[in-house]
């Protein structure tokens, strides 16, 4: 299948259910099962170490080490770009009361996209997606208010926005000054487009407060 949902542990809300589609592939990682369940789901695999809930009841399992190198998110991943997913949007990554895990998870959605999959992580309120040079990121307004962007590995070269309240030509965004953060679209709310020509950027949209 080319659409793959991933469902991790954190919580998912009913909104979440826009993000799974018919015929995508559902896996839901540890706990994640319990997520779906509470939205009347059932996923078409479970994968983990369940450190963190027992293993479903029957259903197609894959039961993970618990010493490991990946997580049981990045497992997934993997599992999907092995399987030749195109698209893949991840729940119940971004939160928690982990920290740590929202970040490993940024670090999956990143690994991802470098495979050449699309990649979205979101929860309720969020969207992040990555990009990467020789690509072109379309934003629409839809439900957002702001869009951010964050360097990911070391500074973003060669930064152009067009279709923003604040555009950017050629610019560098740099891991320590945050001056991509809550930019919007210009008033007549049309497409955005983000480009880059060095590094990796991670873009958010997010509602209005």
């Amino acid at each position: 299948m080319q659409d793959w949902v991933i469902v991790s542990a954190c919580p998912v809300g009913e909104a979440m259910r826009r993000y799974i589609t018919p015929g995508c592939r559902l896996v839901a990682c540890d706990a994640g099962w319990r997520n779906l369940q509470k939205l009347g789901l059932t996923p078409d695999l479970v994968v983990g170490d369940f450190d963190s809930a027992p293993p479903p009841p029957g259903g197609d399992t894959v039961v993970l080490p618990h010493v490991k190198d990946d997580t049981d998110t990045h497992y997934a991943a993997r599992l999907a770009a092995e399987q030749g997913a195109k698209r893949v949007t991840i729940l119940g990554a971004l939160g928690g009361a982990r920290l740590e895990h929202t970040l490993a998870n940024l670090a999956t959605g990143l690994w991802l996209q470098k495979q050449g999959v699309d990649t979205c992580l979101a929860n309720e309120r969020s969207e992040i997606r990555f990009l990467l040079p020789g690509h072109t990121l379309t934003l629409l307004p839809a439900c957002w208010q702001y869009f951010s962007l964050f360097p990911l590995e070391g500074c973003a070269e060669g930064v152009c926005v067009q279709g923003a309240f604040y555009e950017l030509d050629n610019a560098t965004l740099t891991p320590d000054f945050p001056i991509g953060v809550s930019n919007e679209w210009a008033k007549n709310r049309g497409p955005v487009t983000v480009r880059i020509d060095k590094g990796a950027l991670a873009v958010i949209c997010t509602k209005a407060d």
